[in-house]
């Protein structure tokens, strides 16, 4: 079954929340820059597209001219400042490499069918969740497809529906990924070895049970899943304990999530185009974007990834574009990509 349609209706809103922030810089986020094409990282706009750049795998053969995003659903970044974007209606994964004015395509392996989630491990293997295919696909830092992260047995693939991931950091590196269909979280070893599951196959509502979760977030040693079908974000603690819940008055198929360096949870409303952000205690803190084509507002917003718990990444699906922010306003260091 591909996913790609929210799932689920979103709730009314608590008239009690706090104003919306209708500007694109304001006391939390400042508005940095966006990228929707090609000609968003090459320094000569009007330099042809170079098909042959080292990231693209196997030969020259002519491909197709996909230099444009067209729906994203994901972003995350390398340790390069690589942007890794999921296009589900483009059906492609798209790299905008700034620093090297590079824009380029991931290649290899299967045709991907509906890449939804991706993500990368500190050596930036990226890692691409198919939920058509029934597959994660693993790239080596060149762009190469690798192998796939659960190879299919007997024609039958491990996954049924795999959509949210993230890579949780440290000596022992684990890989978490939401099995939506299934209601469960399942979490490998770099060699795609099951470690552990989250959830049951039936799905519930009770803690530590989902009903089709669909983004995962990791920050220290808490890791959040959203919850989407039980309309909540729940928290665990490295080893898989439950350690508390965050109520959502929405959920929808498209709903981001990302959690920064003080374990704030952020949750992207893709109806009503702004950012809702909880923290530690679960407690809705304030509030960012508004319907719109200018910066600092969205049209779709979906998927979310914080850089260094102060970039903060938001993919603008309908709008076609990934925008980014800089969290912490009075931070000099600034989050703006530069070519080297």
């Amino acid at each position: 079954m591909v996913l790609v349609a929210p799932l689920f209706r979103a709730l009314p809103r608590a008239a009690s929340l706090p104003p919306s922030i209708n500007e694109e810089t304001s006391e939390h986020f400042r508005f940095v820059q966006q990228f929707s094409s090609a000609q968003d990282v090459q320094r000569d706009s009007h330099t042809i597209l170079n098909r042959s750049l080292d990231i693209i795998a196997g030969s020259k053969a002519p491909e197709p001219t996909i230099n444009t995003l067209q729906q994203p659903y994901s972003v995350t970044t390398d340790s390069t400042h690589r942007i890794f974007v999921t296009d589900d209606k483009a059906n492609v994964v798209h790299v905008f490499d700034v620093a090297n004015s590079k824009y380029s395509l991931l290649r290899g392996g299967d045709t991907l069918r509906s890449p939804l989630g991706v993500a990368v491990d500190h050596e930036d293997n990226v890692y691409v969740t198919d939920s058509a295919l029934g597959a994660v696909l693993v790239y080596d830092s060149g762009g190469k497809f690798s192998h796939y992260l659960k190879p299919t047995q007997y024609r039958e693939s491990y996954f049924q529906s795999p959509r949210g991931i993230t890579v949780v950091g440290g000596l022992e590196e684990r890989i978490y990924v939401c099995d939506t269909n299934r209601h469960m979280v399942i979490v490998f070893d770099t060699s795609g070895q099951v470690r552990g599951r989250l959830g049951t196959r039936g799905g519930g509502r009770e803690p530590g049970e989902f009903r089709y979760p669909t983004q995962v977030a990791t920050a220290h040693d808490e890791v959040a899943v959203l919850d989407a079908g039980n309309f909540r974000v729940q928290v665990f603690d490295a080893q898989g304990h439950f350690l508390r819940k965050v109520s959502l008055p929405f959920a929808s198929g498209r709903t981001g999530l990302a959690m920064d360096n003080d374990n704030n949870i952020y949750v992207s409303d893709p109806d009503l185009n702004h950012l809702d952000v909880f923290n530690h205690d679960g407690k809705l803190t304030y509030e960012f974007g508004v319907s719109g084509k200018n910066p600092g507002e969205f049209r779709g917003m979906s998927g979310l990834w914080l850089e260094s718990g102060r970039c903060l990444y938001i993919a603008d699906a309908q709008n076609s574009r990934v925008q980014l922010f800089q969290i912490d306003v009075s931070d000099s260091t600034g989050c703006r990509q530069q070519p080297r």
